[in-house]
């Protein structure tokens, strides 16, 4: 959701899908990649590689993503299976390694233990920017502060696609990301957002996204809205018009 003291909104609705027990891990039996516990031996150097993949259409990937993913030693995945259908789709073969928010901190040696061995680590959420309302960001600081080379391999953001699909006129924006989810926090919150210059993005699962449309309207039933599903899938659906509305 997006929203600036002139009146425009902006809501991004998405999901977060469920984490449970991986169903591959880079020493599992199936689907082993022989080189996971080897230093890369192609012409990627050691390191840290942040990788943008798909927020929904598997087309949307740049060669480079794909290059790097073929190239690299481990996948560190939010969710496995979810990054497996997208290997697939190119025939790549690599171990996976999960990387969510519950045990994300607990990667960060792991990530590092494999760069300073030599190794190319990869870095990718169910869908977009790694650290962009998703996982990643505590890896990354932690190979930062290990001096260890990071770098990005930019990819499609929800964030930047609901901006352009708008086409509120600003200078700029806020991306807030996931709201809190108790109520309390999230009104105050709200509140502090609702005289931002710019327009507010905030991203929302879609069994609470009406529920927070209704504390918006309570709030600020006047301010212009922009509402966006399903982006670059088949059944993408954009609203505009007001919270009220």
């Amino acid at each position: 959701m997006t929203g600036n003291a002139s009146g425009n909104k902006v809501i991004e609705k998405t999901r977060r899908p469920g984490l449970k027990k991986d169903c591959q891990t880079a020493d599992s039996p199936v689907r082993r990649n022989t080189c996971a516990t080897m230093p890369c031996t192609n012409s990627m150097k050691p390191g840290l590689y942040i990788i943008g993949t798909p927020i929904g259409n598997l087309e949307d990937i740049s060669a480079r993503a794909l290059e790097t993913l073929r190239g690299a030693n481990i996948i560190l995945a939010e969710d496995t299976r979810h990054t497996r259908i997208l290997l697939d789709r190119y025939q790549i073969r690599a171990a996976l390694i999960s990387c969510h928010q519950f045990n994300e901190a607990s990667r960060g040696p792991v990530a590092m233990e494999r760069i300073q061995a030599g190794q190319v680590v990869a870095l990718v959420t169910n869908a977009g920017m790694p650290g962009v309302s998703d996982p990643g960001a505590r890896i990354v600081n932690a190979c930062r502060k290990a001096g260890l080379p990071v770098t990005v391999i930019p990819g499609p953001s929800s964030v930047t696609a609901a901006m352009a699909l708008c086409g509120f006129i600003t200078g700029g924006f806020h991306c807030e990301g996931f709201l809190p989810r108790k109520e309390g926090a999230r009104k105050k919150r709200m509140e502090q957002l609702r005289d931002e210059p710019v327009p507010v993005v905030m991203l929302e699962s879609p069994y609470r996204c009406l529920k927070v449309l209704a504390e918006w309207n309570a709030m600020a039933p006047e301010r212009d809205l922009f509402l966006a599903r399903e982006l670059t899938k088949l059944h993408e659906e954009c609203l505009w018009g007001t919270v009220a509305d």
